[in-house]
Order: structure tokens, then sequence, then C-alpha cells
């Protein structure tokens, strides 16, 4: 290699923006149609997705790597394994997933103490807090001597923004079925619009063009509509492996390449084509 080839590549590299971590909760419950999924359309002014659709979810608040929390279900050891990661970001990742999916849409993935059923209206003067980070998790489970359900959340899929994007997040996504008696709400100023939609019936409006789909919510989307059932989706034992799609060399998203991706490109709408300039 040249040394103006070497000051390219150091160039390259020097530009690529750094990861972010996060979680996204991908949302069911079992419908006429099978596996309903909660789907928000984000407001387009958003610096990142702006007018996709997507499932809740989140960057990673750090005061939660390590704080002393109630905890239910598998412990932090059991996904750090999962994830392939160390216990102090494996706890932030499922702090983010139960914390975002508050936030976004106010259900929320804990439990009382003492087993009592859960008042979710009474808790909630407390998600503004959360959402302008005025409490960690930790701190408003404590203060209302609540328990952090990891056992409702289960392990999805791994994906990594690629290195094309300005914004860039090395996400974790789980599952996670509706608690009995919750209601998914679209009260957050990040999205035009929440709703339920099977999964097949989402994939059908992102062939129409109805709504665009990200590679890694239409890959999800796919592998939620091979299940009649939310039991038969959270039953099963997925090894979870990063997925990061590679850059072709003229930055296009037209030949981001992923498992499947050629599926990907193919069910792409022409009005979808259109707005991508493809």
């Amino acid at each position: 290699m040249s040394e103006s080839e070497a000051q390219m590549s150091e160039n390259s590299e020097s530009t690529v923006a750094p990861l972010k971590a996060a979680s996204t909760v991908v949302l069911v419950r079992d419908g006429e149609q099978g596996i309903e999924v909660f789907l928000q359309r984000r407001v387009k002014q958003m610096a990142f997705a702006g007018g996709m659709t997507v499932f809740p979810g989140g960057g990673v608040d750090p005061r939660d790597g390590g704080a002393d929390i109630a905890w239910s279900g598998h412990g932090i050891d059991w996904w750090a394994t999962q994830f392939g990661t160390d216990e102090d970001v494996a706890q932030k990742l499922v702090c983010a997933a139960v914390r975002e999916t508050y936030e976004e849409c106010g259900v929320l993935l804990v439990g009382t103490a003492d087993g009592s059923p859960l008042d979710v209206t009474s808790l909630a003067p407390q998600r503004s807090l959360l959402e302008d980070r005025t409490l960690s998790l930790a701190e408003f489970l404590a203060a209302n001597d609540l328990t952090l359900r990891a056992d409702l959340l289960v392990p999805l899929a791994h994906w990594i923004t690629p290195k094309n994007e300005k914004r860039r997040y090395d996400t974790h996504f789980f599952l996670a079925a509706l608690p009995a008696g919750q209601v998914a709400d679209d009260r957050t100023t990040e999205v035009e619009e929440a709703y339920w939609r099977s999964a097949a019936g989402a994939l059908e409006d992102w062939a129409a063009g109805k709504c665009f789909l990200l590679p890694p919510t239409w890959t999800q989307l796919r592998e939620l509509a091979r299940y009649s059932t939310v039991a038969d989706l959270l039953a099963v034992q997925r090894i979870i492996e990063p997925i990061e799609p590679e850059v072709p060399s003229d930055g296009n998203f037209a030949g981001l390449a992923f498992t499947d991706s050629v599926e990907y490109f193919a069910s792409l709408s022409s009005q979808n084509r259109d707005e991508l300039k493809f």
C-alpha cells in the first residue's frame, strides 16, 4: 500500500461514527390474524430513522450499569452470555429495554415486591421523569418498591448500524408479550402514530409502500410471521450473533448486503424506491 493509499484508508476509518448501545423491544400479542406487533412511525424530524416504522426502543442509560436493582428472571450473567458481552453492558441493555418500553408506549415490564397487582395509572406521573432523565430506572424502581421483570423479556437479535451512517447504534432486540391489563399508547413526541398490526400485515404494508421498514425491522417481522402464537414465538431459543450490513463502495443504501438482503430489496415498493432515489 502506498503512502497516499494508507492516508486515504486512515481518513476513511476516522470518519466512521462511534457506536452507541441501544435496546429495542418487539412487543407482541395474539390476534385474530396471528401474532400482532406494536409499531410506531417516527416523526420525520428525528435525526435517526425519521419517518420510518419501528419498534419501541432507544439508547442505554449509563447509570443503570452496575446499579443495585431488584430483579426477577434470568440473572445478569445469563443475559451477558446470550448477548456475548460483559455483565455491566448486559444490565444496561436489559434496563434500557424496560425503560424505553415504558417511556415510548407506557408498558411497564416490572412487578411489585409483594406480588400485588401493578397499578400502572398511579405511576404515570413519573414516566416523564424517566424520559427527561431526571430519574434513572434504578431510582424509579427503588422509589416505588418495584422489581424488574427480566422474565418477561426474551433475546431476539443483535444489529449494528452500517459504517456509512452518521449515527450508529449497537442495538439488541428483545421480545416481550404485552402484560395482561396493560395498554400500549402513542403518548410520545417521537412518533406520529402508533398501532398494532399483524406481522404479516406489516410486511404487506411495506410491500405496498404504506410504510418504510429498515432491514432490522423487516427481518424481525419476518421472524414473527413464521409463528402462529406468542407462546410458540417466545419458546424458541435463539443463538444471538451480531449482524452489520456491508456497505457498497459507493455507499448507496440499495447496495447494503445482509442475510436475505436480496429478498428485502426485491420486496421494496416502487413508491419507496422513488423516495430513496434508487
